[in-house]
Order: C-alpha cells, then structure tokens, then sequence
C-alpha cells in the first residue's frame, strides 16, 4: 500500500502496522547478519584452516599497528605526552 494520502484513521494505522512489520522484519535479517559476522568459521580442510590461521594473524597484526599509529598521533586524547 503506497498511497500518500491517508482517508481516515483507520489508514493511518493499517499503514503504521505495516511499516512496524517491515521494521521488525528488516531488524531481524540485520541482526541475523550481524550476528554471522562475529561466529568462527569451521574449516573443512587443512588448506582452510591454515587460510583462517593467517586471515586472523592479519587482522590481528592489522589492529596492533592501528592502534600504534592512533596512540602516537592521538596520545595526548589519553594523557600520553604533549599536544602538538
């Protein structure tokens, strides 16, 4: 139902119901992916386990310079050294 104009109440509401359904719908498929986002793979072989080994090891190495790079640009934010 697009319609842009609303007769009476009872539009409005039918409306807002089904926009309530498509929220709750959408919210449900956002968090089913969030979710798979943060759940370990299985590795089925010794190749793929090796390929999540050093997938994580770069992500890891990854954050590690991140966060050195943004403590010595940004250290003074957490009372390391002086503001330049």
């Amino acid at each position: 139902m697009q319609n842009s104009q609303y007769n009476t109440l009872e539009d409005i509401e039918l409306r807002k119901d089904e926009l309530r359904a498509q929220l709750s719908d959408n919210s449900q498929k956002v968090s089913t992916l969030w979710r798979g986002l943060w759940v370990p793979q299985k590795a089925e072989s010794k190749g793929e386990l090796i390929a999540n080994l050093i997938s994580n090891s770069i992500t890891a190495i990854d954050a590690f310079i991140l966060a050195r790079k943004l403590m010595k640009t940004y250290g003074w934010l957490f009372g390391r050294g002086k503001r330049k």
